[in-house]
């Protein structure tokens, strides 16, 4: 099994900022493209951002846009959610995912995730 660790999540006012952390596994081969979604309460599970093997490509969320950034360090075996500007509408559980390919935006397409983190954003 793929398991994926993600950790910095919290509570923080309106306005504030926030970065999630996940942990990948090592590969000798090839890394994985990485992804975050998110699940609010009562809602769906939903795409909020992605970036590509080698970080030199990212897509986001129209959401998001402006405000979140997805990033990656291979070394460290690590992807980031920098959050900024956060509205309560973020409020959700974030989940960090993991497929062997390029890039996607549906769930369906990670085939690894991790047990998600809690971000909950006051006005």
């Amino acid at each position: 099994q793929v398991q994926l660790v993600e950790s910095g999540g919290g509570s923080v006012q309106a306005g504030g900022s926030l970065r999630l952390s996940c942990a990948y596994p090592r590969r000798t081969a090839s890394t994985y493209a990485m992804a975050w979604f998110r699940q609010p309460p009562g809602k769906e599970r939903e795409f909020v951002a992605t970036i590509s093997r080698n970080g030199d490509s990212t897509y986001y969320a129209d959401s998001v846009k402006g405000r979140f950034t997805i990033s990656r360090d291979n070394v460290r075996n690590t992807v980031y959610l920098q959050m900024n500007s956060l509205n309560v509408e973020d409020t959700a559980n974030y989940y960090c995912a993991a497929r062997n390919y390029g890039t996607a935006t549906v769930s369906s397409a990670y085939g690894y995730w991790g047990q998600g983190i809690q971000v909950t954003v006051s006005s």
